[in-house]
């Protein structure tokens, strides 16, 4: 068997799926030349018939990127199959992902189906997918929780059918290590004809154990892993790629390898974050802030006596260079663009000087301009063409007394303005604003996040606003964290169906 684990990235389709996360096509063929410069093997672009926006996005990514197989997501329906087909007619390499569940109550009450029906679907749907294409993955929806014997006769037909790729998923998160280590092994051992295909894993986070269980699954034979930047995913989120990666660099005795160049994690890591506006936690494995500090006495000194007392992996080893060139008020624009090739963001000239414009004003708030910093000046184009502007905002606001914002909003180009008090100042500033927006608007969720350290850093605010029985998201940054809040209440606003 090859030792060669194939990457299989589902970031652009499965972390997607977080509420919140959705991006655009420009912004999603960013990711996938990101994705594309870090080595991924596959990139699974989007669900084509589930939106007219993730078709375009399938045909655009497949005509941006050269070397990666550009993959479709279906159902095991004809319609869907043709849809991706068309899809992904730009693509230099390309690949159907159809398949249907198959665990008892996926079969009894998702499908009302028996299981010698579900293996008939899908056969015919493998079939039917190689009409379009020569590679073509069969994914058996809750494998996790699908009887062996019965999931082995779902893989051999499928791969007598054409399946170039057999997914095995544990879609609840639901499966032991050992136990989807021991799935995988006895599909490699009671499957006939399991050589002509790559069986694959696809492991959820909603018990923490995402990452074990794709690590025994490749341990025990299978030679894809199904993975996403940062984790991200539906719920609690899916394997991460950048986890796998590094087991497998570091335990270099399971003779295990990957062609992802570790050295661009960061970069990726940071680029998907500022993107989707999903903050990463502190301590998150291999990218978290925290992932190479050492606060306690004991770790600090052996570190400075010997890095390998306390850390495995050598941080430049994924793109962290504490080298780096640090970003300052004095800084020119090669150095910006530098700093912004290194994380994964490409700029013309235009592009270049407006983000330079707007680094020079915050440089001068700040003493110096962290990778996320550059990030958000990069993205903040986004909110040119919102329909509601923030001009002006003023906060009065102290320990012993009431709290009072007044602000000016533009909206469409008309000019507004209103005051009110409020319980802080973050309070008083959004009755502000909804004494202009009169709109039944709830706060459900109100997260800030420093972005690195100090009293002048640059706050992240992301928030959840309900309106008309829908949850918009909104997201705002700015050295003054009040600004910050009322930006992503705004940005929420800016959402909100017509």
């Amino acid at each position: 068997m090859s030792d060669r684990l194939f990457i299989f990235d589902t970031t652009l389709r499965d972390g997607e799926q977080v509420p919140g996360c959705q991006l655009n096509t420009v912004e999603k063929i960013q990711v996938a030349k990101a994705l594309e410069a870090l080595g991924v093997d596959v990139i699974e672009a989007g669900f084509p018939v589930s939106s007219p926006g993730d078709f375009k996005s399938v045909v655009e990514i497949s005509k941006a990127v050269t070397w990666p197989t550009i993959c479709a997501l279906t159902r095991a329906v004809e319609k869907d199959i043709d849809v991706a087909a068309e899809a992904l007619k730009f693509a230099k390499r390309s690949r159907i992902h159809t398949g249907i569940g198959t665990s008892d109550p996926h079969i009894k009450y998702k499908f009302n189906s028996t299981r010698e029906e579900i293996i008939e679907r899908a056969i015919a749907a493998t079939k039917y997918a190689r009409k379009y294409v020569d590679d073509v993955e069969f994914y058996c929806e809750d494998a996790g929780r699908t009887e062996n014997e019965y999931l082995a006769r779902v893989v051999e037909a499928v791969i007598k059918a054409g399946a170039t790729v057999v997914n095995i998923p544990d879609t609840t998160g639901y499966c032991l290590p050992d136990e989807y280590g021991a799935k995988i092994k006895y599909l490699m051992e009671h499957v006939d004809g399991i050589e002509k295909a790559i069986l694959s894993t696809h492991c959820h986070n909603d018990l923490g154990m995402a990452t074990a269980n794709t690590v025994q699954g490749v341990l025990n034979g299978a030679r894809q892993v199904e993975v996403t930047i940062n984790g991200i995913g539906e719920r609690a989120g899916n394997t991460s790629l950048e986890e796998i990666a590094m087991i497998f660099k570091s335990h270099k005795e399971c003779g295990i390898t990957t062609n992802i160049n570790t050295t661009k994690i960061y970069g990726i890591s940071r680029t998907v974050s500022s993107l989707m506006n999903m903050p990463i936690q502190p301590n998150k494995a291999i990218v978290g802030r925290n992932a190479f500090a050492h606060s306690s006495g004991i770790h600090q000194d052996g570190v400075l006596k010997n890095v390998q007392t306390y850390e495995i992996i050598d941080p430049k080893d994924v793109g962290i260079d504490d080298n780096a060139i640090v970003l300052t008020a004095r800084s020119g624009r090669a150095a910006l663009k530098h700093r912004l090739h290194v994380l994964g963001i490409e700029t013309n000239q235009e592009k270049l000087d407006q983000i330079y414009e707007d680094f020079l004003k915050l440089a001068d708030k700040k003493k110096e301009i962290t990778d996320d910093d550059v990030l958000v000046l990069a993205g903040a184009d986004r909110t040119m063409n919102h329909h509601i502007k923030l001009d002006y905002l003023q906060v009065t606001s102290g320990v012993g007394v009431r709290s009072v914002a007044s602000l000016g909003l533009s909206i469409a180009g008309e000019k507004f303005e209103a005051a009110a008090s409020g319980n802080g100042p973050v309070d008083a500033a959004i009755k502000a604003l909804k004494q202009i927006i009169h709109r039944q608007m709830v706060l459900k969720e109100f997260t800030i996040q420093a972005i690195s350290k100090g009293s002048d850093d640059v706050g992240k605010v992301h928030m959840q606003v309900e309106y008309d029985g829908h949850v918009y998201y909104g997201f705002g940054a700015n050295t003054d964290i009040i600004a910050a809040s009322v930006e992503a209440y705004i940005d929420a606003i800016n959402k909100f169906v017509k």
